[in-house]
């Protein structure tokens, strides 16, 4: 069958063949099938081909020219070259077989497909010599073929569009995921459209909560909030039955008041969509196309199919913002509104709930006004994330701040506290930490239940973590009987900060606790100073924790600084007994706190009496000591030095003896200072010293 020309006698010659069975017609039968047969001698190069076969090919046998050239002459090159080249190297190879299917062009300007399919005859060395085969038409088939792979491609394409809005839908959880989900990138093209717009019903209003692509609910004026049947959304939504429009013309036509804005229009066709679930119309979604013209069955099915997948997340979405809605509602009724003002210091709360629908957790914070100038301050958690533990939440702190506005000590309000959570009959327990503060003087008493202890924040941006005593959780106290709650105090010097949090913002699942709080002390260090700017640093460097699915509540405490004036500057220092690093620090701050204020002739004399009072202190007292500095106002420009501690004992002078190792501190004192002394500070005592020039003598009065 390959073009071959006719230039000797080897020139491989063509037969017709007309079959005869003793009937007349048999060949016109044949043709009819569009089957023919070939016989190819390879040796003899000879090549016949019955009249059903040149049929098949669209050959006259009575004007077809017997070479077999003519055969495919007619094929179009590339057709021609590619059957010719297919042939060859069937032949070439060892095969016993082809099948191929080519196009032959019809006289009308179409083509055929034309299926030829033969068996080669080999001889012993393998060597091609004989080829049968039949040809027929096609044409049927492979246009049958090819409709039902345009079709699979079709459900293909609708399939994954079902699959990939079911996916997307599936992982959206608020109203606003679903139309982030739908507008995000991608969510048009997952939707196999160009534009849309969504709206939900409420009441007697209609809400268009997202427009995009080519929406034309984008236009203020269409995306109106009515239910106005003039417009195809409200009128989809109304009748509950969908719409499907070819064209903008069409759709001005059904919807005259949309003529204003024809030019705006963009799309060539529209699917308006009800949102139905559980028999409850909930919306409208309108799906837009640049290029569709129509919608066949399937599409229109596909159109529907979508809907009932938005209808149905949507209405899961509801629930769970109405779920939302009412559990922090809940759960903020039962915080305070305000945080009072409180005198000698700045306070800042934050709150972030949980995020999981009703999963509201039990976390809570308070500031109760006390007794005697002082404050109270509070967090919390009760075990949960639920609207029991929430109620639970609130009337544990109804309770506490009741306990502590009466005045008791702090291991008192957490064991009454304990035993009213247990007298609930619940099986929920909580975790808090309760501290009273007096701000004047800067005295922390502070306890805990089963919870993390607060963070100071010095003056020099140190955090420390102080060891503070507590007892079980509340309310699991109470049931083993060990209502006994330690307090622990501490000294706030102005300027430092006290920081309280629940175990939302420093606890990841999967992750060590321990990092969380270090990377809390380390916010907490390079944060600002002032309270509400350190709260909104800490939301804003650990947010990552605030949608960890677990309520955070944070509360930031700083006592006043005390700068003095600037002819008279002061600074505070609290050196803790177990802070090996605390002496050495002190030293440091007192020198550059001189340099700074321009006195540092007397920061040598100065640093070596801080060093040898605050030995003192860490060696003959149980607690630590606050260090204050400052300048005394004129007309003497003295350094003023006082070391605080807890104890009530005084030091006593002593003549050590030559070989003795300590006893010289009040002597050393008593021959760097100008003046010094001693006096009671509460429950404790300070010892002062000042550095510097002596009084000038006053001139006694002329007679």
């Amino acid at each position: 069958m390959t073009d071959q020309e006719p230039d000797s006698e080897a020139t491989p010659r063509l037969r017709i063949d007309r079959p005869y069975d003793g009937e007349t017609g048999t060949a016109e039968r044949l043709a009819l099938n569009r089957t023919g047969s070939f016989e190819w001698d390879l040796d003899a190069r000879t090549l016949n081909i019955d009249v059903a076969g040149l049929l098949v090919f669209g050959l006259d046998p009575d004007n077809f020219s017997p070479h077999p050239g003519a055969l495919i002459e007619h094929l179009e090159p590339p057709e021609r070259t590619r059957l010719e080249l297919a042939i060859d190297a069937a032949i070439a190879g060892d095969g016993s077989s082809y099948s191929l299917h080519f196009q032959v062009p019809r006289a009308d300007g179409t083509h055929q497909w034309t299926h030829a399919q033969a068996r080669i005859q080999r001889d012993d060395d393998g060597q091609a010599h004989r080829i049968i085969g039949v040809v027929r038409d096609a044409t049927a088939e492979v246009t049958h073929s090819a409709f039902v792979l345009d079709l699979e491609k079709r459900r293909q394409r609708q399939t994954s569009i079902v699959e990939r809005t079911t996916s997307a839908m599936s992982r959206a959880v608020t109203v606003e995921d679903v139309t982030a989900a739908l507008t995000g990138p991608g969510g048009l093209a997952m939707l196999g459209a160009d534009g849309l717009a969504l709206c939900l019903l409420d009441n007697a209003s209609l809400d268009v909560i997202t427009a995009s692509g080519d929406a034309p609910e984008a236009i203020d004026e269409i995306g109106t909030a009515q239910l106005d049947p003039r417009f195809p959304l409200a009128d989809t939504v109304l009748r509950g039955r969908p719409r499907f429009l070819t064209s903008t013309a069409a759709l001005v036509r059904r919807y005259p008041a949309l003529e204003p804005y024809a030019d705006q229009l963009k799309f060539r066709a529209a699917a308006y969509l009800p949102l139905i679930a559980q028999a409850r119309p909930l919306g409208g979604l309108a799906l837009f196309y640049r290029e569709r013209t129509t919608f066949n069955a399937d599409e229109r099915n596909l159109c529907l199919g979508l809907a009932a997948i938005v209808a149905q997340s949507l209405q899961r979405a509801v629930l769970f913002d109405e779920e939302r809605e009412f559990a922090t509602g809940l759960q903020s009724a039962m915080l305070p509104r305000h945080i009072q003002e409180i005198e000698g210091g700045e306070i800042a709360v934050r709150y972030h709930s949980a995020w999981s629908g009703r999963q509201v957790g039990g976390d809570w914070y308070d500031v109760i006004a006390l007794p005697k100038n002082r404050v109270g301050i509070v967090v919390g958690d009760v075990e949960g994330h639920d609207t029991h533990a929430a109620a639970i939440m609130g009337q544990l702190r109804i309770a506490l701040r009741a306990y502590a506005g009466e005045g008791h000590p702090p291991a008192t309000v957490l064991a009454r506290a304990s035993r009213f959570l247990a007298e609930l009959d619940t099986d929920r327990f909580a975790t808090c930490t309760y501290a009273q503060v007096d701000l004047g003087s800067g005295t922390v008493r502070v306890t805990r239940a089963g919870h993390f202890g607060p963070l100071i924040r010095h003056m020099d941006g140190r955090v420390g973590s102080p060891q503070i005593r507590g007892g079980l959780p509340l309310g699991i106290s109470t049931d083993f009987e060990d209502e006994e709650f330690a307090e622990t105090r501490l000294d706030l010097v102005p300027g430092e900060t006290l920081v309280l949090y629940t175990d939302g913002l420093v606890e990841v699942p999967g992750a060590d606790i321990d990092a969380g709080v270090r990377a809390l002390m380390y916010e907490v260090s390079t944060g600002p100073a002032n309270a509400q700017a350190l709260a909104d640093h800490l939301s804003d460097r650990l947010k990552e924790r605030w949608t960890a699915g677990d309520d955070v509540a944070l509360l930031v405490l700083r006592r006043s600084p005390d700068p003095g004036s600037p002819r008279a500057p002061r600074l505070h220092q609290y050196i803790h007994q177990a802070d090996p690093e605390g002496l050495s620090d002190a030293r440091s701050i007192v020198r550059q706190a001189l340099q700074d204020w321009d006195m540092a002739t007397l920061a040598d004399d100065a640093e070596l009496v801080t060093g040898e009072l605050l030995v003192n202190v860490l060696l003959h007292t149980e607690g630590g000591a606050v260090l204050t500095l400052e300048v005394l106002p004129e007309p003497v420009r003295r350094v003023r030095l006082s070391v605080q501690d807890r104890s009530s004992a005084w030091p006593r002078r002593r003549t050590p003896g030559e070989t003795a190792t300590s006893g010289r501190g009040l002597l050393l004192l008593d021959a760097v200072a100008t003046r010094w002394g001693i006096e009671s500070r509460g429950e404790g005592k300070a010892v002062w010293c000042e550095i510097g020039p002596e009084a000038s003598p006053v001139s006694a009065p002329r007679a």
